[in-house]
């Protein structure tokens, strides 16, 4: 029997409630306003991280029955979710979060434990174990809480910001665009290589946590960083 991933299930509803928190605190103009990410209003962020609950129930119901039901039928219903969820007046916006968060807790509550070793498949073609989807809602809630501009990895718990790393790494490790790159955290009490194993040596970029989860995601860095040498810390590919 799978075992149930109580901790990410939390750090799931933990972050799921931070978000929308942060949501919350904006005004009706404010979600009209440029996020972090570029081309994409507040308002598009909050819609992406509405659909993305109802595309992990896909992912949800395809481990309990068995049948396939992937996350979204095409790249173009999901832009096309986001961009008619953005259009939406801010109240029907907010009342859809909910509504899709409240319809993914419900599904990760329901799930039978023998179903969660069961085989589903990202949107992006990787297969996973039904395990991981708690993971991939605390990566999305929490890093696009801090795409909506308002707050920083500084308010990500340690343990998310140690995870998001960890995929990070783990993503770029084989990637020949990825420049050699060596994560260390203060006192160097952990350390991730990021890029293709064998070439140049790598930079060592040293800073506290929060800062290292942000220069890895692509995300603005709360804190300083200090490669090598000086100067800036390389440029990663883009990330989520």
């Amino acid at each position: 029997m799978s075992a149930r991933p109580a901790a990410m299930l939390e750090r799931a509803a933990k972050g799921t409630a931070a978000f929308e928190a942060a949501v919350h605190r904006l005004t009706d103009a404010g979600l009209t306003r440029p996020s972090y990410l570029p081309g994409w209003s507040r308002a598009h962020v909050v819609a992406h991280v509405a659909r993305n609950a109802d595309a992990l129930v896909n992912l949800m119901t395809w481990a309990r029955t068995g049948v396939e039901t992937p996350m979204y039928a095409s790249a173009d219903q999901r832009a096309d979710g986001i961009e008619d969820g953005a259009r939406r007046p801010a109240g029907v916006l907010r009342e859809e979060l909910l509504a899709a968060d409240g319809r993914l807790a419900e599904a990760f509550a329901g799930l039978p434990d023998e179903c969660w070793g069961a085989t589903v498949r990202t949107a992006r073609g990787r297969e996973v174990p039904a395990s991981q989807v708690p993971w991939m809602r605390v990566r999305e809630v929490w890093v696009h809480t801090v795409d909506l501009n308002i707050t920083t990895f500084d308010d990500v718990p340690h343990e998310v910001c140690a995870a998001l790393v960890d995929d990070v790494a783990a993503a770029f490790r084989a990637r020949p665009d990825c420049p050699s790159v060596e994560l260390r955290t203060e006192s160097d009490v952990r350390t991730w290589l990021l890029g293709a194993p064998g070439g140049a040596e790598p930079v060592a970029v040293s800073g506290d946590l929060p800062s290292l989860a942000a220069y890895a995601t692509g995300r603005p860095v709360p804190g300083p960083l200090y490669p090598t040498g000086g100067g800036s810390p390389p440029k990663l590919p883009a990330w989520l």
